[in-house]
């Protein structure tokens, strides 16, 4: 595609140095298997420069450029031709077929929820020609067998009404991100919030009432629960509490690299125990180790050997960002960010602060554009084909249509 994609890709091949018979298997693999990413999100585009300085220069505020912003990498290539064909390739290039796409802020605030949803919903309609917004587990199918890409929503947050009247009424608007398209939903963020505890809190409560509550009308309606970024007591709740199976659909192995965002051996058990499925990221302080694509693979297979290759899928928590964003952000003075956002929160000590972990050629070799090569590493370490199209998608397919025949209907 470009130069930073060949340097990304021979960055990752300098790490697994597979034999010839290795690559040209997994290359094929990939190419003929259904990839399902499991937590992500799909090629964002350049900015446009100038629109960013005119409205700077007219005394925008930090949201107001915040959001400019936003509207623009996750959907300006549905309007400029370059960005369209740019966005294609990446998704060709990777061999991503239906990504479960981060399409909600990080809240319970219901009109938050819904406008960044609507950016997808805006990009999928102009896009159509090779890009789905799709609505179910056979839909993901119909378009890899059309030959098209997909996206299967998600949220990163349940949304509440806010007013604090009844429970009922409180969960009320968990049905109408279903009926736009949200199919699983993160229970926490990192904080704490009225359903229970995230990640790195210092305490590890479970859910409350009210969670249980929530995790009842997720079932009810639909929608995956989400435990990736809840503390370990939320996810073993969660687990118990669902009458369906939920995910962890991004984060690693806690007893590999000690971060609070991974799993502990009793959370991961408590998901798969449940019929789900446990997601390994690719952000290189998560990981720990090398921090690179050979620590992802070990978490890949300490997970597998722990709850079954069955049960492990590939959330890359990583995208790719349009060749053209460098040149674009040199026109325009970005302004100073200011306090650290409320669902952004990391401990003081958190590994993710340390600089060691912002080495490149980790990021490199974790590069989105590298999926491909991840199924090369999985044909090196041993897993059998069948084994490989389950951890590329087949896994967390078989926990969409779980969740989604399990709904009950109006």
């Amino acid at each position: 595609m470009n130069e930073r994609v060949e340097r990304d890709w021979q960055t990752a091949l300098s790490v697994l140095q597979p034999s010839a018979r290795d690559l040209e298997h997994g290359l094929e693999l990939h190419r003929d298997s259904l990839v399902f990413e499991s937590y992500g999100f799909s090629p964002r585009a350049a900015p446009r420069g100038e629109a960013l300085a005119e409205i700077l220069a007219e005394g925008a505020s930090g949201a107001e450029f915040t959001e400019a912003e936003e509207d623009m990498f996750l959907a300006r290539m549905a309007d400029d031709a370059d960005l369209a064909a740019e966005y294609h390739a990446a998704l060709d290039f990777a061999g991503v077929d239906c990504i479960l796409q981060n399409a909600g802020e990080e809240c319970q605030a219901p009109l938050q929820l819904i406008k960044r949803l609507g950016n997808f919903t805006y990009l999928t309609d102009m896009l159509g020609e090779f890009m789905q917004r799709v609505p179910s587990p056979a839909a993901i199918v119909d378009a890899h067998a059309a030959g098209k890409h997909s996206l299967y929503m998600s949220a990163n947050g349940v949304p509440l009404a806010q007013q604090w009247k009844t429970v009922e009424e409180e969960l009320r608007y968990v049905r109408v991100l279903f009926q736009l398209g949200v199919r699983m939903t993160h229970i926490t963020y990192n904080r704490r919030n009225m359903l229970g505890d995230g990640c790195e809190e210092k305490t590890d409560a479970g859910l409350s009432d009210f969670g249980m509550a929530a995790i009842a009308e997720l079932n009810r309606v639909g929608i995956i629960a989400d435990v990736a970024h809840s503390g370990w007591q939320t996810g073993i709740d969660t687990a118990r509490v669902s009458r369906v199976p939920i995910v962890s659909s991004h984060s690693g192995a806690h007893a590999l690299s000690g971060h609070p965002r991974c799993k502990t051996d009793e959370v991961m058990r408590a998901i798969v125990d449940k019929g789900g499925t446990v997601g390994v990221c690719c952000i290189p302080a998560f990981l720990g180790g090398t921090g690179d694509i050979a620590a992802f693979l070990d978490h890949i297979d300490y997970m597998a050997k722990l709850v079954g290759a069955e049960a492990v899928t590939i959330g890359t928590d990583q995208a790719y960002l349009s060749s053209q964003n460098a040149a674009e952000r040199e026109k325009f003075d970005a302004p100073r960010r200011g306090r650290r956002r409320f669902e952004g929160f990391w401990q003081p000590d958190d590994p993710l602060h340390d600089p060691a972990w912002k080495e490149p050629r980790m990021k490199q070799s974790l590069a989105w554009t590298n999926w491909p090569l991840f199924t090369v590493g999985l044909v090196q370490r041993g897993y059998g084909d069948d084994e490989i199209r389950g951890i590329l998608g087949g896994n967390i397919l078989r926990v969409t249509r779980a969740v989604f025949d399990a709904r009950e209907l109006l």
